[in-house]
């Protein structure tokens, strides 16, 4: 079979950092003979060549290419080219790594929508990713329909032959921004880009030792030497105008205003500071029309002007002040309605803790600012900030910690003007909706704890803060929810007080250790109780009694109907089966799950022919949360199960 994609990667010197990307090609669900993994050392000296060769030696579709060091990545991902079978070629840095998926969707969603270039999802353990380019998936993007420039690094796939026709390679040596150049050129010579932003393709990871190329300081000289280069590939392929003009806006944006701008520009040494400045003004000066500057933000134009005109001193003192304000979100009330999670909040920027006050009459910042003085600024950028408070939003992103793949929720937002003083404080009322069954871009959300973010945007400020603290809270938000075959908890971490969410990893957490025999039910061979839960709708569950002594197990189909104040558990024991014996008892409350698990619940039951009783069982020792549950054989569902039951409570009967 002829192989689909080639992943090209790039190796040097990564250490451990290699495994996860091994270990991630070696876990794709398309089929070994169908892609192929092509790694390029590039005369590492650790113990990454032999490695490697073990690797190749285990799986034919691994392959191997030693060569010397040429000081940067451009000239093994072009080795890997070269040495490519690949319909597509896929570009992965040696400390990355790949979503199982990866390969077989972004494979299929160039080949359906006859893509030159496929962009995947990504996440970022650490590193700053692309947000805005994935909130929805982008069949046919150009850089005229989608934010496509947001993302400039080489980490997507691209149709081998549409390279080989316009001749497109990397720029060698060591250098910056080869991967600029590049993708660059693939995006506008491409007949169409395909985004897929429904499942995350690529997770960029920071590493530990903080040794990631791009987390190295640069030489500003060196540096905007290169980005010319990339300005050149837009000149090739535009006429001058607005689409040029927009198309510079992202070096100008992304490179240069936010370098000078907040934290990034506080972090750096002075000396470092002046030579950034001066390169920027270079470029600045150089290639940009007045037309570029004019299409960014408010609150970049202002620092464009700054930048432009020189002014050192300002553009600092303005950062200074940039990062004093911050975003705050408070969570109200979280609740379980039809299923879906409601999470309602209010969200507005604080400065030293306080609540930002804005100018009450607002006015939209000049096209061409000339502040004059600091406070000529920050007036421009807070009265531009009350302008367009009827754009302002708070979106809700849920974040996985581990691995720190994000999905926006679906928010709606009511706006306040709330006065103070001469000014008002800008309020944003949120209600978020997490519906377990679609929260991860129309999927489920794995298991694991999701953190909850909220991206604040007021103005010129798009800023990212915890939902939280809440000063005086309980351990969980609310009830746990049982939906789609996921038990959604959420929950206030400890000790600050932040919104998280458990998907099926809490057990002593779920409240069910608080049962106590005189809770429980017993009619006949029915047993019942009410269950600190939410469910939709009634739903099958799993009762099993395992017998104390031999630790035999008996499952026993039940159900769990919706009340307004939890979820009422209901099953039928058969009596005569548990022989005068004590069963423990738990519950599987996804009995359809792949991974079933099951929840202890305080009590054993013992019975006969005559009855059932329900009594308190020893207290297990406390273990710490969250732990991943054990996945006991016994505990798949047994085919037919209701009928072996009901025959064994017949012949109890006629016994």
């Amino acid at each position: 079979m002829s192989v689909k994609v080639s992943v090209v990667v790039p190796v040097y010197n990564p250490g451990p950092y290699i495994e996860d990307c091994i270990s991630s090609l070696l876990r794709q669900s398309l089929p070994n003979d169908e892609y192929e993994a092509i790694f390029v050392d590039d005369g590492s000296t650790d113990g990454t060549p032999a490695r490697l060769d073990e690797i190749a030696a285990e799986h034919p579709h691994m392959h191997v290419i030693h060569q010397e060091a040429s000081g940067w990545s451009g000239k093994p991902r072009n080795v890997g080219i070269a040495a490519s079978r690949g319909e597509f070629v896929m570009f992965v840095d040696n400390d990355d790594y790949l979503g199982d998926e990866a390969l077989e969707r972004m494979y299929e969603y160039g080949v359906a929508n006859g893509a030159d270039v496929v962009v995947g999802k990504m996440a970022g353990k650490g590193r700053a990713v692309p947000v805005e380019l994935f909130r929805k998936n982008h069949p046919h993007a150009s850089v005229e329909t989608a934010p496509l420039m947001d993302s400039l690094t080489p980490h997507k796939m691209f149709r081998r032959a549409f390279l080989d026709r316009i001749d497109l390679r990397f720029p060698e040596g060591r250098r910056r921004l080869e991967d600029h150049v590049f993708v660059t050129e693939a995006f506008l010579a491409a007949d169409s880009v395909a985004v897929l932003s429904d499942y995350v393709c690529y997770y960029h990871i920071k590493r530990e030792d903080a040794s990631n190329a791009g987390f190295q300081r640069f030489d500003p000289v060196g540096y905007f030497k290169n980005l010319r280069e990339a300005l050149d590939v837009v000149e090739k392929y535009t006429e001058p105008g607005a689409a040029r003009d927009r198309i510079f806006r992202r070096w100008l944006r992304v490179e240069m205003t936010e370098r000078l701008g907040g934290g990034r520009l506080l972090q750096a040494p002075d000396d470092y500071r002046r030579d950034l400045l001066k390169e920027i003004r270079g470029v600045m000066t150089e290639r940009f029309g007045p037309g570029v500057a004019a299409g960014l933000g408010p609150r970049l134009r202002v620092v464009a002007a700054l930048a432009a005109a020189d002014r050192y001193d300002d553009l600092v003192d303005l950062a200074k002040w940039e990062s004093s304000l911050k975003p705050k979100a408070v969570p109200g009330e979280i609740e379980w309605r039809d299923g879906k999670l409601l999470v309602h909040y209010q969200a507005e920027f604080v400065i030293d803790g306080k609540p930002a006050v804005f100018p009450a009459e607002g006015a939209p910042a000049p096209k061409h600012p000339e502040p004059k003085t600091l406070a000529e600024a920050t007036g421009m950028l807070t009265a531009d900030a009350t302008h367009a408070f009827k754009k302002a939003t708070a979106d809700l992103v849920v974040r996985e910690r581990t691995s720190a793949a994000s999905h926006f929720q679906p928010v709606q937002i009511s706006r306040e003007t709330v006065a103070d003083g001469d000014g008002v404080r800008l309020v944003l009322h949120a209600t978020a909706t997490v519906d377990p069954a679609t929260a991860a871009g129309g999927s489920p959300l794995a298991g694991g704890l999701w953190d909850t973010y909220v991206r604040v945007v007021i103005g010129s400020w798009n800023k990212e803060c915890r939902l939280g603290p809440v000063p005086q809270h309980g351990e969980n938000a609310g009830h746990a929810g049982v939906v789609g075959g996921q038990i959604l908890l959420p929950y206030y971490t400890e000790p600050h007080g932040n919104v998280s969410l458990d998907v099926d990893k809490a057990s002593t957490r779920l409240g069910l250790a608080g049962l106590k025999p005189g809770d429980f039910t017993v009619t006949g061979a029915r047993v019942g109780v009410l269950l600190p839960f939410h469910v939709p709708a009634t739903t099958d569950v799993v009762l099993r009694l395992t017998h104390t002594s031999s630790g035999t197990t008996l499952d026993v189909p039940g159900v769990v109907s919706p009340e307004s104040s939890g979820a009422r558990l209901a099953a039928e024991v058969p009596a005569a089966e548990l022989k005068d014996a004590a069963w423990n008892a738990s519950v599987c409350l996804a009995p359809s799950a792949a991974g079933q698990r099951f929840l202890a619940l305080p009590v054993r039951l013992t019975g006969d022919a005559g009855g059932i009783r329900v009594e308190a069982a020893p207290k297990a020792p406390k273990s710490a949360e969250p732990k991943p549950a054990p996945k006991p054989v016994a505990a798949k569902a047994r085919p037919g199960l209701a009928r072996r039951v009901a025959r064994r409570l017949k012949r109890a009967l006629n016994r």
